[in-house]
């Protein structure tokens, strides 16, 4: 049996996270979870801690908040699954490693969006070398269901987080869509 890339999306708190557990629990029990959150707040410090605590033991833990790509060529060997959670988390850290807080227009909107556009084409490439080696599973956020944001910033977070989907989407063999708690398997 050939390894897998599956995608998992859905909106927040649609059970993405949960459902992707458990497919990795099925795959085998030689996972590494690969998380992309920082805790910069007293609420993702708690998400963090319940996420960690409900993953078993037996797992191991990798954490990088930007240099996905590279940190994919450092998974231990003997690792039978991936899972990436979240594709969302990590563009957020891309652009607020690049913006902070500053607003920005015109053709630097678009400049950014190239680059972060870039990253997300590597990083799809990258795992779709990686899938030779192990069965990977990639969690995201589909934001593209919502209204059209009314920031520049907001736009640029949703137009690059739903081409990233669309690459990873593109690569991948299985596409399951999540709505409260109910997988729909939409490729594969």
């Amino acid at each position: 049996m050939s390894n897998k890339l599956i995608l998992v999306t859905g909106g927040a708190r649609s059970g993405k996270s949960i459902y992707a557990e458990k497919l990795a629990e099925k795959l085998s029990h030689k996972v590494v979870y690969l998380a992309t959150a920082v805790a910069l707040d007293f609420e993702t410090k708690q998400r963090i801690k319940d996420h960690q605590s409900a993953r078993p033991e037996s797992w191991a833990t990798l954490e990088e908040s930007k240099e996905v790509s590279k940190v994919l060529d450092k998974v231990p060997e003997g690792t039978e699954v991936l899972l990436l959670d979240c594709i969302t988390f990590w563009i957020t850290n891309l652009l607020m490693e690049r913006l902070g807080k500053e607003e920005i227009q015109g053709e630097e909107v678009k400049r950014l969006e190239r680059e972060l556009i870039e990253k997300a084409k590597s990083l799809a490439d990258k795992l779709e070398q990686k899938k030779q080696e192990f069965n990977i599973i990639v969690v995201t956020n589909e934001l593209g269901m919502g209204l059209v944001p009314e920031y520049p910033l907001g736009r640029i977070f949703r137009d690059v987080v739903g081409k990233a989907n669309q690459m990873i989407a593109r690569a991948a063999d299985e596409v399951y869509f999540l709505v409260s708690g109910v997988p729909l398997k939409i490729k594969g």
